[in-house]
């Protein structure tokens, strides 16, 4: 299945929901830190209720950690500064959905690792900012799982 990557995360309630997401879709998730909370903190388990134990979740110390443990596997860059819909990209069995933070978003220094067709976005009405990060995640990676079939769901 899929997986979602976190860049530094700073809401644990966003990070909560989308561990329930990843319980309910299949996906990994991968933390990469720091985070803006403790891994412990009463609204991540609140948001998550009791998916935890449903989901894969694991945490990296930085990026070059992280893309690493990638290996070659092919990673998207969801962002507001994409030059692609995330709708017009063919996602495969496997990839990488790396979202930034909900402040910041992903730093122009790994936006820059990406080429243009790798960076996707989510379109909007002219003049916001942004989606919420766990709304975001749950277009893109059920759009992924939508051109799998919805492969091991019910």
């Amino acid at each position: 299945m899929f997986h979602i990557a976190l860049h530094e995360p700073k809401m644990p309630a966003n990070t909560g929901n989308i561990i329930r997401l990843c319980a309910n879709n299949g996906c990994s998730l991968h933390l990469i830190e720091p985070l803006g909370f403790d891994f412990e903190e009463k609204k991540l388990r609140r948001a998550g209720l009791d998916y935890h134990d449903l989901s894969n979740v694991k945490r990296y110390p930085d990026y070059a950690s992280f893309k690493a443990a990638m290996g070659d596997r092919r990673i998207f860059a969801c962002t507001t500064k994409g030059s692609s819909s995330y709708a017009g990209a063919q996602y495969a069995a496997d990839d990488v959905l790396l979202f930034g933070s909900e402040t910041s978003g992903l730093p122009d220094s790994i936006l820059a690792q990406f080429t243009p067709e790798f960076r996707i976005r989510i379109p909007m009405m002219p003049n916001n900012r942004s989606l919420n990060l766990s709304n975001a995640v749950a277009v893109i990676s059920f759009e992924a799982w939508r051109q799998q079939q919805f492969a091991g769901g019910c």
